[in-house]
């Protein structure tokens, strides 16, 4: 019977390897507090998704 190597993955916050399994609450984050972190930053609009369209979104006069 072969052993299975575990998934090993980059924590997208702080790029420590981690396991990448069922049982970790956290995934893809190597903790809590990674993942927190990374809530925070989305919350704070530190992200952006690229606007791909030619489509401007800008609010109507009333």
């Amino acid at each position: 019977m072969q052993s299975v190597k575990p998934r090993l993955v980059a924590c997208p916050q702080c790029k420590a390897l981690t396991e990448y399994r069922t049982d970790n609450p956290f995934r893809p984050f190597c903790s809590e507090r990674c993942k927190l972190v990374d809530l925070g930053q989305w919350a704070n609009e530190d992200y952006r998704i690229p606007q791909t369209s030619g489509f401007v979104d800008t609010p109507e006069d009333d």
